[in-house]
């Protein structure tokens, strides 16, 4: 098949690749690195244009107004990319660093030493700044990477690409060591899914339904990046001024991304007290509000929740409410509707605190501050693959670290085991 070819052709030139990629030395890298943030500046008018066609053929599609903001492409968000880029070239470089040391009794030395994974593959929705930030830490370990983006920012991603092919042919790192699976049909993302003989490892970044696709269908192995059902619990001792500011921001700064607030748990005196204010403020920046039936009783413009409102990630101006009697309740919640990714407790009570980060599970837990930073830029990683909602190998978002594997180094002088 013309598509399974596209797929194992690439994915065979990526494995090539990747064995060349270890060979190459820090500055090498920091050198095509610099190359691309270069080349994406001198190329900004044409990424314009090309997000230009992906948003109009987007409108044309009846396209939500919270996934053409993940796709839309701006200066500023290209200035973004590209300072994420000088961010990666100013970490050290994690490849060779030595892990463990062991030394035997029969003279063997023993070294664990961080290595490049190899071939890295990329499924994505929407975002077509994932294409750089992946592209770059890819590079930057040593990894070559196969990024298969989706048909809603087709041409954003296949410009981009070529901007760093227009890099790196002037660079030590080979073209190849990125490239694009052009088609975005359902067949292209199965056989992708399947390419074992080339792929490493297989990343899904986008929402829900991706995500699960690729964890049940999948046989190549997978770190599960997950959707972000994020929530924040309001204590009884919180300020109210410190509540509004943090869950305004961590609904409205950028609702349609997975560490935006989507549930938000308040403890029932403080409700009493400050719960109808926070809901108006809510209403009026035009958040709609799935509440329980306290809620409801409470403020006439909120929608009456059902047990879907729960689990929901709306990526839009929308958010459930529920009231809760204690700590211990709003925890028990977030651990039976959470996706543990981000979760926040307002409080001026240490030990609720305490309760709540030691006991909530989930990738990143904050203590009066908003979900929204959960971010590989905020960090101070530079750009990030995903944020990792599992436990093995990677958790929160990923930068460098989480894209190497590591090798044991013996060295010898004649040694047998007896």
């Amino acid at each position: 098949m013309v598509i399974q070819n596209e797929v194992v052709k690439k994915g065979k030139v990526a494995k090539q690749v990747s064995y060349e990629m270890t060979r190459l030395t820090t500055q090498q890298k920091d050198d095509a690195l610099k190359q691309i943030a270069i080349q994406l500046q001198e190329d900004e008018e044409i990424l314009l244009l090309e997000n230009q066609k992906d948003l109009e053929v987007g409108k044309a599609n009846g396209l939500p107004s919270a996934i053409l903001d993940r796709i839309m492409l701006n200066r500023d968000r290209i200035q973004g990319m590209i300072e994420g880029i000088h961010q990666v070239i100013q970490l050290q470089d994690p490849i060779g660093e030595v892990l463990e040391t062991i030394e035997k009794e029969n003279g063997l030395y023993i070294e664990r030493k961080r290595v490049p994974i190899g071939v890295i593959g990329m499924i994505y929705e929407a975002r077509p700044n994932v294409t750089v930030d992946a592209a770059t830490l890819a590079l930057k370990t040593g990894n070559a990477i196969l990024l298969r983006g989706s048909s809603s920012a087709k041409y954003s991603n296949i410009a981009l690409v070529e901007s760093i092919h227009r890099a790196l042919a002037q660079t030590q790192v080979p073209q190849k060591a990125v490239q694009l699976i052009e088609d975005t049909s359902r067949e292209t993302a199965k056989s992708f899914f399947r390419l074992n003989e080339y792929l490493d490892v297989l990343i899904p970044r986008g929402g829900k339904n991706l995500i699960q696709t690729v964890v049940k269908e999948a046989t190549v192995p997978v770190i599960e990046t997950g959707a972000g059902n994020c929530h924040i619990y309001i204590d009884q001792s919180a300020s109210f001024s410190m509540a509004k500011d943090i869950v305004l921001n961590a609904k409205l700064q950028r609702p349609s991304v997975c560490n935006a607030v989507e549930s938000l748990l308040i403890n029932q005196e403080w409700f009493k007290q400050h719960g109808l204010n926070l809901l108006e403020e809510l209403h009026a920046h035009q958040v709609e509000i799935y509440g329980d039936e306290h809620v409801c009783q409470v403020f006439s413009e909120a929608n009456v929740a059902t047990v879907d409102d729960w689990y929901e990630e709306y990526l839009r101006l929308a958010m459930s409410v529920k009231l809760v009697e204690s700590v211990d309740e709003a925890v028990n919640h977030i651990h039976t509707y959470g996706t543990k990714h981000s979760e926040a407790i307002i409080t001026e009570n240490d030990k609720n605190a305490e309760f709540f980060l030691l006991n909530v599970d989930a990738a990143a837990v904050y203590y009066n501050a908003s979900t929204r930073f959960t971010d590989g830029f905020e960090f101070g990683y530079g750009a990030e693959i995903g944020i990792s909602t599992q436990k093995l190998h990677a958790r929160g978002p990923m930068g460098l670290n989480a894209l190497t594997s590591s090798k044991f180094i013996i060295n010898g002088n004649g040694q047998i085991r007896k």
